[in-house]
C-alpha cells in the first residue's frame, strides 16, 4: 500500500479519490493547495476559505488527516505571471494546463516528496497505464464527455510515475452516486468553474486588474472602423461575443479574427466558413513535452487543439526536438497561439506543445502519405 496526498479541492471528484483511495487501504492524507487569494478585490467569487472548510469536512467524514499547502508565491510566479505575460504579448495562454504542470503535479508533487509521501492523487478523469517496462502512459478517462487528458498533456513521465487518478475508470454519474454512497458532504455540490484555483471570476475581469486598458479600433478586413476595443489583451480568437460589433445579417455573427499588435487594431469578420483566416489546415507548435517517449520523425497522429474537440487526424513533422509543424487532415477553426496542441495515439495522450505560428496555406493532410505512430 502506497502513502498518498490527495489533492482536496472542497469539490466532488477530489473528495470521491480520496475516499477510494481510502477504501483500497492505502494511508491517505488530504492537501488543500492554498494558490490564490482575492487581495485586490477583482470582481466575482473566490470561494476558497468554504473550499478550505469542504475539504476539512471530507477529510473528517473519511478519517484522514488534513493540511493546507501554502503555494500562494510559487502560484504567482508561476501561474499569475505566465497568464498576464502572454495576455501582454498578444497570445492566449492555457492557466489550467500549466497549473496541473507547474503547482498539482509540480510544486505540490515536489512538497508530497519531501514530506514522505509515494505518490500525488487528484479527481482529474483520466488513466494511467504502465507499461512491460516500467514506464507510464497517459490515457484518456473512461466518460469521454469529462476526459480531462487534454489538460494533463504537458506532464513529463516522473511526473505520471508519481500520479494517481482514482476516477480515471468512472463516469461522473457514478462519481456523484458514490459521494453519496460514502456521505461526504460535497455529494451535491456544484463543478467550479473558472481560472484555475481562482474561482468564478471572469478572465476579464482579472486582466483588468493587472494589464491597463490601451483602447483602440476594431476593423474589419477592408480596413473600415466597425467599433472601439478597451485592450487586444481582453479578447480570443475566434470570440463571437462580447467584442461589441452587430451583425447586419440575420443569423450571423462578427468573429474575432485577428489582433494586430503593431497597429492596436482588433480584426473581426462575419463567421463563415469561408472566411479568409478564420480556418486553417496547418501551424507549428512549440515548447514541446512528451508524457514518455519523444516522437522524432514524420508520422500520422491525432491531436486535440482545443479541450471541447474530438481528435483530430494530423500529419505531426518534428522540425526540432522543441518543435514541430503539423498539418490537419480537416480544417480547424480560429486556432490561438498560446493555447495547447495535445498529441494523441488514439486513446494514449502522447504530450503536447504551444501553437506558435498559424499557416494559411498548408495543403491538406493525406493520411496513407506517411505510417502511423
Amino acid at each position: 500500500m502506497e502513502k498518498i496526498l490527495v489533492g482536496l479541492s472542497g469539490g466532488v471528484d477530489s473528495a470521491v479519490a480520496a475516499a477510494l483511495l481510502c477504501q483500497r487501504g492505502h494511508k491517505v492524507v488530504g492537501g488543500y493547495m492554498k494558490n490564490w487569494i482575492n487581495e485586490d478585490d477583482i470582481p466575482g467569487d473566490c470561494p476558497w476559505e468554504q473550499d478550505v472548510a469542504d475539504a476539512q469536512a471530507v477529510a473528517d467524514q473519511l478519517g484522514i488527516e488534513f493540511r493546507v499547502v501554502d503555494l500562494t508565491q510559487e502560484y504567482k510566479n508561476r501561474i499569475v505571471l505566465y497568464l498576464l505575460n502572454g495576455y501582454e504579448d498578444g497570445i492566449t495562454p492555457n492557466p489550467d494546463v500549466m497549473c496541473n504542470r507547474e503547482m498539482k503535479f509540480g510544486v505540490f508533487r515536489t512538497y508530497a516528496k519531501a514530506n514522505g509521501f509515494d505518490a500525488v492523487a487528484t479527481g482529474h478523469y483520466a488513466r494511467r497505464r504502465i507499461n512491460n517496462d516500467g514506464s507510464v502512459d497517459l490515457v484518456e478517462g473512461t466518460d469521454k464527455n469529462k476526459d480531462q487528458s487534454y489538460f494533463l498533456a504537458l506532464l513529463q513521465q516522473e511526473q505520471l510515475a508519481d500520479a494517481r487518478f482514482p476516477i480515471g475508470e468512472i463516469p461522473k454519474p457514478e462519481v456523484r452516486q458514490l459521494a453519496q454512497k460514502f456521505n461526504l458532504p460535497v455529494a451535491a455540490k456544484k463543478d467550479s468553474q473558472g481560472i484555475c484555483f481562482i474561482g468564478q471570476v471572469k478572465m476579464s475581469d482579472f486582466l483588468r486588474t493587472y494589464v491597463p486598458d490601451r483602447p483602440g479600433k476594431i476593423v474589419d478586413l477592408e480596413g473600415n472602423v466597425k467599433g472601439a476595443h478597451q485592450g487586444l489583451h481582453l479578447y480570443t480568437l475566434g470570440q463571437r461575443k462580447g467584442h461589441g460589433v452587430a451583425s447586419p445579417y440575420h443569423g450571423e455573427a462578427y468573429v474575432v479574427l485577428e489582433k494586430r499588435n503593431a497597429t492596436n487594431e482588433l480584426v473581426v469578420a462575419i463567421d463563415r466558413p469561408d472566411t479568409p483566416g478564420l480556418y486553417t489546415l496547418g501551424c507549428r507548435i512549440g515548447s514541446l513535452s512528451w508524457t514518455n517517449e519523444p516522437i522524432t520523425s514524420a508520422c500520422n497522429l491525432e491531436a486535440k487543439p482545443r479541450y471541447r474537440c474530438e481528435r483530430q487526424v494530423i500529419r505531426y513533422t518534428p522540425e526540432t526536438d522543441s518543435r514541430a509543424r503539423i498539418t490537419f487532415m480537416e480544417p480547424q477553426r480560429a486556432l490561438a497561439p498560446g493555447q495547447i496542441c495535445a498529441l494523441y495515439d488514439g486513446e494514449v495522450c502522447l504530450g503536447g506543445g504551444i501553437f506558435e505560428t498559424i499557416f494559411h496555406d498548408a495543403e491538406p493532410v493525406v493520411p496513407e502519405s506517411l505510417p502511423s505512430y
